[in-house]
């Protein structure tokens, strides 16, 4: 029973168990950056003919990384790390806890960095002048006595030796926030033009829609260009609504996203349409009001006592690529109408009679927003950092260990130095040659 239960931890444990995993999960990963995921079925159809696109149900290629294979690998590279953790961190923790002042001393004679001196003075003087170098050189050391002599101890990066365990950690951490965010996130997209508000965003690749409890209102969208007319940059004016009341208002743009209730909205796109939106003020009472106004058409608004109506009825280029330039009819029935030509953003001063309006135009968008939403991804970011001291700890920091005994040998003092490091040995003997090289100095003044 026991040997079949060492055989299989030592199965769970092996290297090449955690070697077939990352194998096949590098290959299923290639599959699936190469395989469009979460599409129709007959988009997969028309792409890879009716056989294999039911070959692709079936093995769930199309939604590959939350297919029941692809959680099992995962799974099981995670019960790889777990077991091999299990039957190795006693022994590397006994390792960084360790008495090394009951270090066996017939083993400091058989290291490989080692040196030997034999000063004038007695055992405790030698010991506390071998205890002041130690220290000028930022060695801290404890002491005991053993067997007729005094042995010294000191230690650097003793917990460096867990820095793999940390890194197998840190996958598992990254693996249970990846499958959070996999079952309990999303992905999609919203469009929404100007003075509306929207809430719904409708998921990538499936369609799916998907309500939120809020919505978001574009109240202004604003497109600059390049002097060649190709779009430079454009932001989004959005609010945050609850129940239609305003709850927060930000500004975003590419890179600069709102984020809410663990949405994160990115400015991704925007969508132009023939239409725009007008601003006309009566500047004698600042009566104000906000039109959707089409090319053609007549728009009207009933003023106190005044019928108001204008439209768009000309359009032409100007020197600025990308700009135009629009004719408005205007009549208030305060006289003839009124024509006047407006830049696209611009605004124009109309004098009528004893009133004088202001009017400003700009073309009318829709403003394309990619919505996120992942409750795992704090355990990501946690899981990355914890990869990241793992890491240095494991490649860039050595449990480097000195010991000093001084003894009495034939009547004289000795003091033998002895040191080891778990790893990066050409660094270690250039500490340990400056450290020996000040023991012997201060021993010999």
């Amino acid at each position: 029973m026991s040997k079949n239960k060492n055989s299989f931890i030592d199965f769970f444990a092996s290297v090449k168990l955690a070697l077939f995993v990352l194998f096949f999960l590098a290959v299923s990963s290639i599959i699936g950056t190469v395989i469009p995921q979460k599409k129709p079925p007959e988009a997969y159809i028309e792409l890879y003919g009716d056989n294999m696109a039911k070959l692709f149900q079936v093995l769930d290629i199309p939604d590959m990384y939350n297919s029941w294979w692809f959680i099992l690998l995962l799974g099981l590279l995670c019960l790889n790390l777990i077991v091999c953790t299990i039957k190795r961190l006693p022994n590397v923790w006994r390792m960084v806890t360790l008495d090394n002042l009951t270090t066996d001393l017939s083993r400091l004679g058989k290291m490989k960095e080692r040196k030997t001196y034999h000063p004038s003075g007695s055992i405790n003087e030698a010991a506390s002048q071998v205890k002041n170098s130690m220290t000028s050189c930022g060695w801290k050391s404890s002491e005991t006595e053993r067997e007729g002599g005094i042995l010294l101890f000191a230690q650097t990066g003793p917990w460096s030796r867990l820095g793999v365990y940390v890194v197998h950690a840190s996958i598992i951490v990254i693996f249970i926030g990846a499958m959070i965010g996999s079952y309990f996130g999303y992905k999609g997209s919203m469009m929404i033009p100007e003075t509306t508000s929207k809430d719904t965003i409708f998921e990538f690749g499936t369609g799916k829609p998907l309500k939120l409890d809020f919505s978001i209102l574009c109240e202004r969208f604003i497109l600059t260009r390049y002097d060649t007319g190709a779009p430079k940059e454009f932001l989004s004016d959005l609010v945050v609504l609850e129940q239609g009341k305003e709850v927060l208002r930000r500004s975003i743009e590419v890179n600069d996203p709102l984020h809410y209730k663990g949405h994160t909205f990115y400015q991704s796109s925007y969508e132009p349409y023939n239409k725009f939106l007008v601003t006309l003020t009566n500047n004698n009472t600042a009566q104000s009001e906000r039109f959707l106004a089409e090319p053609g058409k007549e728009v009207k608004w009933k003023m106190g006592q005044s019928d108001i109506t204008y439209g768009i009825i000309n359009r032409q280029a100007t020197n600025e690529p990308g700009v135009l330039n629009y004719k408005i009819w205007f009549d208030d029935e305060s006289g003839e109408p009124s024509t006047f030509w407006i830049l696209d953003g611009g605004s124009v001063s109309v004098p009528r009679g004893d009133t004088d309006y202001t009017f400003t135009l700009k073309e009318f968008f829709a403003t394309g927003l990619q919505v996120t939403k992942d409750p795992g991804v704090w355990y990501v970011y946690i899981g990355c950092i914890l990869m990241l001291l793992g890491l240095t700890a494991a490649f860039f920091v050595s449990h480097r260990r000195i010991w000093v005994f001084i003894s009495n040998e034939d009547g004289k003092s000795q003091v033998l130095v002895s040191g080891t490091s778990n790893k990066n040995s050409l660094a270690f003997e250039k500490t340990f040659e400056k450290l020996t090289n000040k023991i012997d100095s201060d021993l010999s003044a």
